[in-house]
């Protein structure tokens, strides 16, 4: 079973905002993901912290919290996992409005029997552009308990499949999915994209 876990719970000190409450096109940052992410999985599960505030979500997505707050991914993840029940989740960010969901399909793919499947974009590996097994969860927990916090430990530590960037475009031309949303600079910008999308 698929699942996929959104992880939003950031402080978002970048974008000045909170990032899964910004207004894009008629949706939230966040609803417009988890809108992209659900036709591809059987659940869907939110990561917030535990005082934010979510905008209106379907019925059938989970909430949960971080249970420290500010771990980073791995906090995210560890969260996710406890909660999940599919076998493995594409994890992504809040912040990547032009998720394809051809990509997603295309890491779920990838994972054949390794732990994890990672987006890796000219050997920088992109931990929410991936694809984890929920049997990667006492290692996520060892680490977190031993303050390496970076997801490149985790996947130093199980089978972890890199997918290249060529294989990436074959799904997302312009690696979009790729480009999460850190400042109101490329908030702007995204913006004006989708205006352009609106208008072709």
């Amino acid at each position: 079973m698929r699942g996929a876990l959104v992880l939003c719970g950031g402080r978002s000190v970048r974008m000045g905002r909170d990032k899964a409450m910004l207004p894009f096109g008629w949706e939230t940052l966040l609803q417009r993901v988890v809108r992209i992410v659900s036709p591809l999985v059987s659940e869907v599960l939110v990561v917030a912290h535990a005082d934010q505030a979510l905008p209106t979500l379907p019925d059938a997505v989970r909430v949960v919290h971080d249970e420290v707050e500010d771990q980073g991914p791995l906090g995210g993840l560890q969260a996710g996992l406890r909660q999940a029940t599919a076998d493995a989740l594409y994890v992504t960010g809040c912040d990547v409005p032009f998720l394809a969901p051809a990509l997603v399909e295309l890491m779920f793919d990838a994972l054949g029997d390794a732990e994890i499947a990672v987006a890796d974009e000219g050997g920088f590996a992109h931990p929410l552009a991936a694809v984890y097994r929920r049997s990667v969860l006492p290692v996520v927990e060892q680490l977190l308990a031993e303050d390496r916090r970076r997801p490149l430990f985790l996947f130093n530590e199980v089978e972890t499949v890199r997918v290249g960037a060529d294989s990436l475009r074959e799904a997302d031309p312009q690696l979009l999915s790729l480009e999460n949303l850190n400042t109101p600079e490329a908030y702007q910008d995204a913006l004006a994209l989708l205006d352009d999308e609106k208008s072709a």
